[in-house]
């Protein structure tokens, strides 16, 4: 019998709780001995690392975050950590890993990989769905739904007191979350990253909109835009002459109860880890495109640039 193992690194996300799960139980399904690390990469270095039952990840279905924690690791930057993480691996007879992350991860697997031999599949996870090579990363259903619900109850104060409400999305240098939620809820403004935006553009047509009855406006921004929400607030009541809040959602959009979509994602992803690295897959990432779910080299995926999808973008203008 093999050992294998899985791990959380980087920002948590709902849906890694169900890919746990899926783990364990498909893992004892393949004959193969479950191990769970806590903490991510610091858990490799502490030897924090431990046989899994199905007991363990009993319930953990509907939970967000993820029970086996995470963590940004510095240490696993450096080779003699590395080198300890690979002596405790040994000692627990493992030499295979799922991880649940995004590139900086896959970026420290790779270097594992080429060090020590220790055969990994990464499976895309984080809510900014900036992956190169994917499509979808897991989690990325849960935050939108949790966006929409919010975008949802602030209209509701915003029509009541005629205002404009700026709301602050997630996303680091990726604006798909302001993008899509920006499509998906009604809103009159979304700002991202990737496209550049003058707000004297819209100052002339939402003047006449709030002529012509307009009681309210909502600004979808993503966090990594030039301007900060409150600089979009004050242009706002400035030069548009309507009443402005700001509403940052934060690390709302990280936790919350795993949607239906994300639940199956992690079972399809987590099946395809395992089924490669039963098979001829020694490092790679598994990731679903228009054509399904493929097997990447790191090299496609870690350190490249992923672009907004040109047909979303386009329906901006």
């Amino acid at each position: 019998m093999k050992n294998i193992a899985i791990l959380c690194s980087g920002g948590d996300v709902s849906g890694m709780n169900p890919a746990i799960k899926h783990f364990v139980e498909y893992s004892l399904k393949k004959g193969l001995i479950p191990y769970l690390v806590y903490d991510g990469y610091e858990g490799l270095i502490d030897n924090n690392i431990k046989k899994a039952t199905y007991n363990d990840v009993a319930g953990i279905m509907i939970r967000g975050g993820t029970v086996i924690g995470s963590a940004r690791s510095k240490r696993f930057m450096q080779s003699e950590f590395r080198a300890q993480a690979k002596r405790n691996l040994d000692a627990h007879n493992i030499d295979m890993l799922v991880v649940l992350g995004g590139d900086g991860s896959f970026r420290g697997l790779h270097t594992f990989y080429k060090e020590h031999g220790i055969k990994f599949c990464g499976v895309p996870s984080t809510i900014d769905n900036d992956i190169n090579g994917t499509d979808y990363c897991l989690g990325v259903d849960t935050a939108l739904n949790i966006i929409k619900v919010a975008i949802d109850a602030v209209r509701d104060t915003a029509a009541s007191f005629r205002r404009a409400f700026v709301i602050e999305t997630m996303g680091r240098d990726c604006g798909y979350l302001a993008l899509v939620s920006h499509l998906t809820s009604g809103s009159e403004l979304c700002l991202i990253p990737e496209l550049p935006y003058n707000l004297q553009d819209y100052k002339e047509e939402f003047q006449k909109q709030i002529k012509n009855g307009r009681r309210y406006f909502l600004a979808i921004v993503s966090e990594g835009i030039k301007q900060d929400a409150q600089e979009i607030a004050e242009w706002f009541e400035n030069e548009v002459g309507i009443e402005s809040r700001v509403s940052v959602l934060g690390h709302i959009q990280r936790g919350g109860n795993p949607s239906i979509y994300d639940r199956l994602m992690a079972y399809k992803f987590v099946n395809y880890a395992i089924d490669g690295l039963l098979g001829e897959h020694d490092e790679s990432v598994i990731c679903y495109t228009k054509q399904g779910f493929v097997y990447r080299a790191i090299d496609e995926v870690a350190g490249h640039i992923k672009p907004l999808d040109p047909e979303l973008i386009s329906y901006l203008s």
